[in-house]
């Protein structure tokens, strides 16, 4: 296995239509980890030295190529979107859904399979229904996905982010 990298953890938030940005946040913030919150429209983030909001233009896939163009080993991207997850999973980044979902190595193939199956009946008029509601567990789920996933980059020898210049 190859030596970590020298850049400190990133946790990368597709964050148009994310309902744990909140959480991440608070996760980001007790471990010491670098958030880049990538949207195509304006949207507030924290007034902290650890967050930096990126607007990227308007299209439906320029926030996924932003985020997979600067991903790697040892970064964490929070998606619900399964060809931005593959992608992300393909540089070595760990991947979690805002359920807690893990995305893996091992998952993303049969979830990329689903998903397309999904738009495919759906574009032939099929009702499918749509994914379950968002709930308090959901929430809870994430919470500890994205602890476990920076404490096992961190276990590895990745690093946090250095501490804040002082002023």
């Amino acid at each position: 296995m190859s030596a970590p990298r020298e850049e400190p953890i990133a946790l990368y938030i597709d964050a148009d239509a994310c309902p744990v940005k909140e959480e991440a946040y608070k996760v980001a913030f007790r471990h010491h980890i670098r958030v880049l919150v990538v949207a195509n429209a304006p949207l507030m983030v924290p007034r902290h030295p650890l967050v930096e909001r990126v607007i990227v233009p308007a299209g439906s896939d320029a926030a996924d190529d932003f985020i997979a163009a600067r991903v790697s080993r040892g970064d964490v991207v929070v998606t619900a979107d399964v060809p931005l997850a593959s992608r992300c999973v393909a540089a070595g980044a760990a991947v979690i859904a805002p359920d807690g979902r893990p995305f893996t190595a091992n998952s993303i193939g049969m979830q990329l399979a689903t998903r397309n199956l999904m738009e495919d009946l759906r574009s032939a008029g099929a009702i499918t229904g749509g994914p379950k509601p968002f709930s308090p567990r959901s929430r809870s789920e994430f919470l500890s996905a994205l602890d476990l996933a920076i404490v096992r980059l961190k276990r590895a020898g990745f690093r946090p982010a250095p501490p804040p210049e002082a002023g």
